[in-house]
């Protein structure tokens, strides 16, 4: 991967794990256009990589993950300017969540509004345990518009969601785990090589099963039971024919580590 971002930092590393990290330490990694617009084409892309089979996302330095939309950038919009600028982040949001590779987010710090936002689309979350949460629209005379309203209450519940969202109240890395915002906390020193070891366990795996079972997961959860356990025999069944079925049942067979090459 050669292209050059402004805003971003793209690294890959063994067993087809690729690092992303926020590159705007110097207004907490908040995202302007160009970072949201960056952010929306490697998201598009990478789906398409076979040498890419997990991401994980995080922000530069120790002090912010991301601290949302960049409001000094968005002093000066006019409405019309605004609404259209909004539909370039909405656009990046969905990236994330519908890569259909996994996303695990490294919370390395602060992970306010639009930042929240956007670890909530990924697909897991490791925080430092210094991580702090909010989505604090509503005290900016705006609401969550990255998806907040949608993504909290599946993770943390309806009642729990409207006292974060509403009273705009932070909470502590610990309230964030406890909630299910979060999968689990590390020390601040740990964070992005304990989220970099489950990105490498999860490449290490069928890739083609990976995004059969991410999809299924993801798109069957918005629908019930019944519609989603046809999904999930569907996918299934996408991968009866495939190269790495038929080498994961050798591999066991002949009790050897499988080499998957995603076909």
């Amino acid at each position: 991967m050669n292209e050059k971002f402004a805003t971003l930092r793209v690294e890959p590393r063994s067993g087809g794990v690729l690092l992303v990290t926020l590159d705007r330490p110097e207004v907490a990694n908040a995202f302007n256009t160009r970072a949201a617009l960056e952010l929306d084409a490697l998201f598009r892309r990478i789906g398409s990589e076979p040498q890419t089979r997990c991401a994980v996302l995080t922000g530069s330095g120790d002090k912010a993950f991301c601290a949302g939309a960049d409001l000094k950038e968005r002093n000066s919009l006019a409405e019309s300017e605004w609404r259209a600028q909004h539909e370039v982040f909405e656009r990046m949001f969905l990236a994330v969540r519908e890569c259909p590779l996994p996303v695990i987010a490294a919370v390395n710090g602060a992970s306010y509004a639009g930042g929240l936002e956007l670890m909530l689309m990924c697909d897991f979350s490791y925080a430092s345990k210094t991580a702090r949460f909010a989505l604090t629209e509503v005290s900016l005379g705006i609401m969550p518009g990255g998806g907040g309203t949608q993504t909290l209450p599946r993770v943390a519940g309806e009642r729990r969601a409207k006292e974060l969202i509403l009273a705009a109240c932070p909470f502590s890395a610990e309230e964030a785990l406890a909630w299910g915002v979060v999968n689990k906390l590390c020390e601040p020193g740990r964070l992005l090589d304990e989220a970099l070891e489950a990105a490498g366990r999860i490449a290490s795996n069928a890739p083609l099963s990976v995004r059969q079972a991410k999809r299924a997961i993801r798109d069957g959860l918005q629908t019930d039971l019944i519609s989603g356990m046809r999904l999930e025999i569907e996918a299934y069944n996408t991968l009866i024919g495939t190269e790495d079925r038929k080498e994961g049942i050798r591999a066991f067979n002949e009790k050897r580590k499988p080499k998957f090459t995603g076909r």
